[in-house]
């Protein structure tokens, strides 16, 4: 779901209900919040959007009813005359589905105008310019809003954020009763985010989610205590979970992982759980034939655990990130593309022991990657750069953040790739001005990040503009970035988005 966007100004977001409270972090994940996609994405959830011309003129021009303007998203909600109207109802998740609409009469303005602002046709154009959390407040309004609003292809591809605390409504004997989760099972929610919850919880979770046998697809898991016992019954019960994501949890063991995988499940993500080493990878090579990608940020990982991975995972498996695995070396790697050769996402980072020699083997093996990212390998000097230039053809983006040893010379070898949209050099201590000379010639650059690199003046920088077709260039922390560079930027970069 794509929502056009302008400014930077976000909006006020207000709870719902105590359970689908819309976070006021600028990162977007607060508790029960709505998010969707890369970091960059969520941070733009609450930021305004435009709004398409499709009102009437003499709506447009009433000084009483303002088009809406997402600084202030509520503005909206005085077409439908958010002032409590008899008979209009905020949403919430227990709201009765029998309430009364709003009626047109009540709305200021003449007939049609007043007509114009429940009129679904008009409603179902206009809220595709809204991000999550602003549709959240609209759905508040009135009861014609919400009905618009609560259609399943509103929300494709967001996933709700529910934290153990919110799950419950404390009684006045002081029993826990399980919220009502209706309004994400009328929206049609495919995944969802539980943190901090136990088993219990989930079996709750289970029961009382209409959708959660057979419509749940992605379920992640986060800070949570879920042992053994509960992924078992968690992924018996979801028979839809097809992704899973398990993050922070501490209590379940490889042999859990023994136990409850199913051969369904084709994405899988395992980070921060002290308990995964090699015997978990075994687990996965061997019990999910149909993997197509796989992140894992496991300490205790080496690489014996790279070498269980069959031909199976060879035709499907395309994605493969290894973060911070600081015990697999350049032999692990052999082991990997040998097993993985279809790979076409790959991420080392930081996997400290990998070195050139290790690249190397990537870029001979792996000619499909279009991804690749070595931020974090402190080893990798502009050797790699050269292999990585020479084989991988087809490479759109490159991580070398904090590659303390890339020099201006491996810059030299990355501009003869034609290929490559997104370079990220954030914090490469050793690039100059010099450097930034051999990228200029390089057209397919979408995206350049310099961030922290502390040895490029403004001069240096001020060339970029020749890259025209650039989209985003990000310069923080880079002390060569001056009030005066960013004017400069302003006025020949007209189209990239320069993020200081």
């Amino acid at each position: 779901m794509s929502n056009p966007r302008n400014g930077d100004t976000k909006p006020p977001c207000l709870p719902r209900n105590g359970l689908v409270k819309i976070p006021t972090q600028p990162n977007g994940l607060g508790s029960a919040s709505i998010t969707k996609g890369t970091p960059a994405v969520k941070n733009r959830l609450c930021q305004p959007s435009s709004v398409p011309a499709i009102l009437s003129p003499a709506l447009a021009h009433r000084s009483d009813l303002p088009i809406p303007s997402l600084a202030s998203p509520l503005s909206l909600a005085t077409l439908a005359s958010v002032s409590s109207p008899p008979g209009a109802s905020l949403v919430g998740l227990n709201t009765s589905e029998g309430s009364e609409q709003p009626s047109p009469e009540r709305l200021p303005g003449s007939p049609s105008e007043r007509q114009l602002a429940v009129d679904e046709k008009i409603l179902n154009r206009l809220f595709w310019y809204f991000s999550a959390c602003e549709k959240c407040v609209l759905a508040q309004v009135c009861k014609a809003w919400r009905r618009v609003l609560y259609q399943p292809k509103f929300w494709v591809g967001l996933t709700p954020v529910l934290h153990t605390k919110e799950l419950y409504n404390i009684l006045p004997g002081g029993e826990k009763e399980f919220v009502s989760l209706q309004g994400f099972a009328v929206r049609g929610f495919e995944g969802f985010c539980l943190v901090g919850v136990s088993d219990l919880d989930i079996c709750e979770f289970i029961d009382n989610y209409p959708l959660s046998k057979k419509g749940v697809k992605s379920m992640s898991l986060k800070r949570s205590t879920i042992t053994d016992a509960g992924l078992e019954v968690m992924l018996e019960q979801m028979q839809g979970v097809v992704r899973l994501e398990l993050s922070g949890c501490n209590d379940f063991t490889e042999a859990g992982l023994w136990s409850s995988l199913n051969a369904r499940i084709t994405a899988l993500s395992v980070s921060d759980c002290i308990n995964v080493a090699d015997d978990a990878i075994a687990a996965i090579s061997q019990l999910l034939p149909n993997l197509t990608e796989l992140n894992l940020q496991a300490y205790h990982v080496t690489d014996t655990a790279l070498a269980y991975f069959t031909a199976k995972q060879g035709y499907t498996t395309h994605t493969l990130r290894l973060n911070s695995c600081w015990e697999i070396t350049n032999h692990g790697v052999v082991n990997m593309v040998h097993s993985l050769p279809n790979l076409s996402v790959l991420s080392l980072s930081g996997c400290s022991k990998v070195t050139d020699d290790g690249v190397e083997l990537v870029a001979e093996n792996l000619r499909k990657l279009r991804s690749l990212d070595l931020s974090w390998c402190p080893r990798i000097t502009d050797m790699a750069l050269e292999y990585i230039a020479c084989d991988l053809h087809k490479l759109e983006e490159l991580v070398l953040d904090r590659c303390v040893r890339i020099t201006d010379t491996g810059l030299s070898y990355l501009s003869t790739m034609s290929s490559l949209r997104s370079l990220y050099l954030r914090w490469c201590c050793q690039v100059q001005d010099f450097g930034l000379k051999h990228l200029l010639g390089m057209g397919s650059l979408r995206l350049l990040s310099l961030a922290g690199c502390p040895l490029l003046t403004t001069t240096g920088l001020s060339g970029l503009v020749q890259l025209q077709e650039l989209e985003e260039l990000e310069l923080t922390n880079c002390p060569g970035a001056t009030p005066e560079l960013f004017k400069y930027f302003s006025q020949h970069l007209p189209c990239c988005m320069v993020i200081e």
